[in-house]
């Protein structure tokens, strides 16, 4: 170890002395690069459609410092960041500011959304499609297979893919939003009180989770995660589709589903002047639009 710090020691010695003997220009140019992107088009639709009006900013480049640490992360595409822009907007965006105003959504919408081109994916195989962070941010992955699930929901008029991997993931994420800001009843949590499991809910024995009294397998999570998924739920799906699950669920279970469903419409009315069923109205029709094609996903004009 001594040889190789003396060595270096003589190494360093002697480049200071050549230095030392040798006059050097300096460049005048700096070293320091400015890391501001070009505006692009699509920056200028952001700017115009969501920063300026919302104060909402979408970041679809990738940035280190935006990004998980745990998780394999990869860039969003470019195209495709602009059919999610579009699509958020008008599934998200657009609906709550008809259903209870711009200044609602200008308040309380989440402020960031941060792109990625794959989804997060824990050890034990679970896929993680977006999280919440301070009521502020919002991370979206799987946005380079966008394209793909948009065009087979179009082709299928079938929008269940789409909104389960991506546009639930808002609704889903918001609705912590809404309850960090004001609190749901604690009552919820006495429908179903010991059967929540928190990270054991992916279990293969929880597979039965309608006629435990819950709307997902994830509902089975904590109370929180149940309010979220009751809601989120509801919104993107028929009625139809409703109906059949409380079919599944049995007596029991559809009675529990019931009892937590009316408990987060109680709180959406009462907390945010927001009547559930209009807005899943509202998410259906616009949801309709999206799926015959009647929605440019991909102009940046404005």
């Amino acid at each position: 170890m001594k040889k190789y710090i003396k060595y270096f020691a003589v190494a360093a010695a002697s480049v200071l002395a050549l230095a030392s003997c040798k006059q050097e220009q300096l460049n005048q140019e700096s070293v320091i690069k400015d890391s501001r992107a070009e505006q692009t088009e699509f920056d200028k639709w952001l700017a115009n459609n969501l920063l300026n009006p919302y104060n909402i900013q979408i970041k679809y480049r990738y940035e280190l410092m935006e990004t998980n640490f745990s998780y394999w992360t990869t860039p969003a595409d470019y195209e495709q960041s602009i059919i999610y822009a579009h699509l958020v907007k008008y599934l998200c965006v657009d609906t709550y500011d008809e259903v209870a105003g711009t200044t609602f959504t200008c308040k309380y919408f989440p402020k960031l959304f941060f792109l990625e081109g794959t989804f997060h994916y824990d050890n034990n195989g679970q896929m993680i499609l977006g999280t919440a962070e301070g009521g502020r941010k919002i991370f979206l992955g799987g946005v380079n297979h966008l394209r793909g699930v948009l065009e087979e929901a179009q082709e299928a008029q079938d929008a269940g893919t789409l909104n389960e991997f991506y546009f639930k993931t808002i609704h889903h994420e918001f609705t912590h939003i809404l309850n960090q800001t004001k609190d749901f009843t604690p009552d919820y949590k006495m429908i179903s009180g010991t059967d929540y499991v928190l990270n054991a809910w992916d279990e293969t024995n929880r597979t039965t989770y309608l006629k435990f009294g819950f709307i997902s397998q994830y509902s089975q999570h904590s109370d929180r995660e149940d309010f979220a998924e009751m809601l989120s739920t509801y919104v993107i799906n028929t009625p139809q589709q409703w109906n059949a699950w409380m079919s599944q669920a049995g007596t029991e279970g559809a009675k529990k589903i019931e009892q937590k469903l009316e408990m987060v419409r109680s709180y959406m009315l009462e907390a945010w002047d927001i009547d559930l069923d209009e807005l899943r109205d509202v998410v259906l029709r616009r949801t309709d639009d999206v799926l015959a094609g009647r929605v440019n996903l991909t102009d940046l004009t404005f």
